[in-house]
């Protein structure tokens, strides 16, 4: 799995239909019709996300690593 910053995380999941539905500090919500959850990215600037927290988040959106 390539790491990936925040940000770029952010971009994959607009580009597979997130909604991006608030901010709430540096942790953005994400939403999707039809889907009963949202996924929270933390963005803290081109820090790369930690591979646990990446993982977890890709599986939660239903993301693989080719979406990267």
């Amino acid at each position: 799995m390539r790491a990936v910053s925040g940000k770029d995380l952010c971009k994959v999941l607009e580009r597979a239909g997130w909604t991006l539905s608030r901010i709430k500090g540096t942790h953005h919500i994400y939403v999707r019709a039809g889907v009963p959850f949202s996924v929270s990215v933390p963005v803290h600037g081109n820090k790369t996300l930690k591979p646990g927290i990446q993982h977890g988040l890709m599986k939660q959106a239903g993301l693989t690593d080719a979406d990267l």
